[in-house]
């Protein structure tokens, strides 16, 4: 990831949107009894968290592969 995306994705007042997501009801009460004990003040925050987590997970694996097939082109 570029350091300036990066740096972006530090903001902490970057701009956010709504997003209505249907999950299981009981899915919803597990993040909102775990999401206390792993420091976040609500289920919503923890749910950013995993999506984020899952995300630059995802990113990074597929701007590796972009760089890789880069390398063994030449």
């Amino acid at each position: 990831m570029k350091i300036e995306t990066l740096r972006k994705r530090l903001d902490k007042d970057r701009p956010m949107t709504s997003v209505t997501i249907r999950m299981p009801e009981d899915v919803i009460e597990d993040l909102k009894r775990i999401a206390p004990k792993l420091g976040f003040s609500g289920y919503q925050p923890l749910i950013r968290a995993y999506v984020g987590q899952g995300l630059r997970e995802d990113l990074e694996r597929f701007e590796n592969d972009a760089v890789t097939e880069l390398i063994n082109s030449k």
